[in-house]
């Protein structure tokens, strides 16, 4: 065999391999992608069957709240559905960045925000931190004081895969901003609300919600939800 054929076919061995392993290259990173779309399905799918059982007794829904969607502020035109979750790092990172402008369409009268507080990561703490926070928080809303709560929670995050706070220290946090320790203990160690926080879970799974922290303007979800990014789409609803 002459040189040039010996080089052209070395030349086509190695285009070969080169297709072959480019093949090999893409299979395994659909793969994995469809691994990861499988693990974040499973884990919203176990924290929707963690929050539903029925051991916490009846669903009632706490002040300015219904039984599917989370508590509501403000009364503004235009409507903002937040969802977020607790034990959620990129929730809290989200409230320190774009909380603030929320609160200022609030209070400039421009929106009605519901904060629909629900328990997909249930499976990230070991004592149902998720479910056990919004619960608390809705307990705190009966009080008046659901939005003081709720920041409170995010300053006071635990990391995920801990237990999370303790009845007693989520109790400690309400008393600390003038709850009734009895009655809002009350509430915390009956797990009164438990069954809206699986209500609004349900909720918000069936509505195509698939992480959080997610933001809705008009049922329009931002992909990117920056400040300005919400002002925009407040001031283009």
């Amino acid at each position: 065999m002459s040189k040039r054929r010996q080089d052209k076919s070395a030349a086509k061995v190695v285009r070969k391999q080169l297709a072959a392993e480019r093949r090999r290259k893409r299979t395994l990173w659909v793969s994995i992608a469809a691994v990861a779309i499988l693990v974040i399905a499973g884990l919203i799918g176990w924290g929707v069957y963690q929050s539903q059982r029925s051991d916490a007794g009846p669903l009632v829904a706490p002040a300015s709240a219904t039984t599917t969607s989370g508590e509501t502020l403000g009364n503004g035109p235009v409507q903002v559905q937040l969802y977020e979750d607790f034990i959620c790092p990129h929730c809290k990172d989200f409230e320190a960045t774009s909380g603030s402008a929320i609160t200022d369409l609030v209070n400039d009268g421009k929106i009605k925000v519901t904060y629909n507080t629900v328990a997909y990561l249930d499976p990230a703490s070991t004592t149902e931190y998720s479910t056990r926070s919004a619960a608390a928080a809705a307990c705190a809303a009966d009080g008046g004081k659901f939005k003081e709560y709720h920041d409170a929670l995010y300053a006071q995050q635990p990391a995920e895969g801990s237990a999370g706070l303790s009845n007693s220290q989520l109790i400690s946090i309400g008393t600390g901003m003038g709850l009734n320790q009895g009655s809002f203990g009350q509430c915390i160690d009956s797990g009164r609300y438990k069954p809206w926080v699986a209500s609004i879970t349900d909720a918000a799974a069936k509505a195509g919600v698939t992480g959080t922290p997610t933001v809705v303007v008009n049922n329009q979800v931002i992909p990117n939800p920056t400040p300005d990014a919400i002002v925009a789409a407040v001031n283009a609803a």
